[in-house]
């Protein structure tokens, strides 16, 4: 057995586990601590990860541009000559700014409805963005795709050792956003989201302007994933329409989000992982067992287990239960409601 080709396979099944784990994030904004219905994540997932692309590769066919901004070719722009390719932060950030942007018009016009308008217009987004791409050649060279994506200080890191400089890129930012997601659900503003998941009427009794939470936390969790799709584009370096298929661009991130624990940030990671193993492991099962059918059906049995076995994931969201002590342990009655 070749260890280090099995060592390199784990560096990038890390990658891709860990991308994903990104836009399970997100979506556990969006879903596990507010209880917004968002089935359009290929949308945003695709936003980021063209624009991401568009912004640090040269064009695919020049005649079809205008080349005259860096001789056209706007990967090459470095900071101080140092190495750092610059455009690497400027297309992450910009891929967050458009989600962001997107977001905000969607969740203003939908947001004050029901949450079946919401899904509705996520659904309808991801599929206008998708065919947008696939029918617009000027945009991002139609179904032929995007290629010559750069790699991230390609040029001072050896091609060999490539998977082991970017799966610490993609790790610190998997931290990052961790440690914002994790300090956000646990201020008022994300007891404020939860208040809203719990129950909207009261908590707009309570003096919360409900649509205006509920329009941040869409948007926040849409720019986590602009910065997912960011990162795929730099680690795949290829993007066609056909990449962002529903399938995989969205029914498997709600299968990490139901597998590992909605509400809980680890419980979406680890919900990640374990779905992108078993849709990345059977490729080497024999016959039948590796084609891609049989790996839905195993996601989709793995899903029917957790919620049988575990309906609040494999790490759940923890919940703090108060009970009143009885009256002859504190001394005096409970008091009642007013």
């Amino acid at each position: 057995m070749d260890i280090s080709g099995v060592f390199d396979y784990l560096i990038g099944f890390a990658i891709m586990a860990m991308i994903y784990a990104i836009f399970t994030l997100g979506l556990n904004v969006h879903w596990g601590f507010t209880g917004l219905f968002n089935i359009g994540i290929a949308g945003f997932f695709a936003l980021g990860a063209y624009t991401a692309a568009l912004l640090t590769s040269p064009p695919p066919d020049p005649t079809q541009f205008e080349d005259f901004i860096f001789g056209g070719n706007l990967a090459q722009l470095g900071l101080f000559d140092l190495g750092i390719d610059l455009w690497f932060f400027v297309g992450v950030a910009a891929a967050a700014v458009v989600c962001g942007i997107v977001a905000l018009v969607i969740g203003t016009i939908t947001l004050r409805l029901s949450d079946d308008y919401l899904s509705i217009a996520t659904l309808g987004i991801a599929e206008s963005v998708r065919f947008f791409f696939l029918n617009e050649k000027w945009a991002a060279n139609g179904s032929k795709g995007l290629y010559r994506i750069p790699k991230f200080m390609g040029d001072l890191v050896a091609p060999e050792s490539y998977d082991y400089f970017y799966v610490v890129v993609v790790l610190i930012v998997l931290a990052i956003l961790f440690v914002a997601v994790q300090r956000a659900a646990r201020s008022p503003w994300g007891r404020v989201l939860r208040a809203i998941r719990e129950d909207e009427v009261t908590t707009a009794a309570s003096g919360k302007n409900v649509f205006h939470f509920k329009l941040q936390s869409f948007v926040f969790g849409a720019m986590i994933m602009g910065i997912g799709g960011a990162l795929f584009a730099h680690h795949v370096r290829f993007l066609s329409p056909l990449t962002f298929d529903p399938l995989l661009a969205t029914f498997v991130i709600w299968a990490m989000l139901m597998v590992g624990g909605s509400g809980n940030n680890l419980g979406a990671i680890l919900g990640a992982f374990v779905v992108w193993g078993i849709w990345a492991g059977t490729q080497f099962l024999p016959g039948i067992f590796s084609d891609p059918s049989f790996r839905l059906l195993m996601i989709g049995v793995l899903i029917v287990a957790i919620m049988l076995l575990r309906p609040g994931g494999l790490l759940g969201e923890w919940r703090r239960i108060v009970e009143r002590r009885p009256a002859s342990a504190t001394g005096r009655e409970p008091a009642g409601p007013d």
